[in-house]
């Protein structure tokens, strides 16, 4: 499927990846070079969730800890780490999103959604890929 229009996608905005240990995994990552950039909490129906940002040059990696009560449902256990999705920067998040409904992608959610991140929040959505994958579009405000 080829859009009449270019996205205007500048790069990989983050990678997203669940973690049972959000320190552990701020440590782990610090000791390879990283440094915070952000860290806040975020509600979901299941309960209060943490997103910590971390930053190494261009490179950031979102390391996002799901409540416990979704932890202790053994939601990230498996054999090998996941990535959760790939997000993308982009200019008009409306835009964007309006291109992608019209032209008939999978789009998890009913408009874009606002995060208070970063200085003055993000709007983002995902659409699926074939396999299933997550892709987020992301305007940080």
């Amino acid at each position: 499927m080829e859009l009449p229009v270019e996205l205007g996608l500048s790069r990989i905005q983050h990678i997203g990846i669940p973690v049972s240990q959000i320190d552990t995994s701020v440590g782990f990552y610090s000791s390879l070079g990283f440094k915070e950039a952000m860290r806040s909490p975020f509600m979901i129906p299941e309960g209060e969730g943490l997103c910590v940002m971390m930053q190494s040059g261009e490179i950031i990696i979102e390391l996002y800890q799901l409540p416990s009560r979704l932890i202790s449902q053994d939601i990230l256990k498996r054999v090998d780490g996941h990535i959760d999705h790939i997000a993308f920067n982009v200019d008009d998040i409306e835009s964007t999103f309006s291109i992608l409904k019209n032209n008939n992608f999978q789009i998890l959610q009913e408009s874009p959604v606002y995060l208070p991140f970063w200085k003055n929040g993000i709007k983002f959505f995902h659409i699926l890929g074939p396999d299933k994958e997550r892709l987020e579009f992301n305007q940080i405000l």
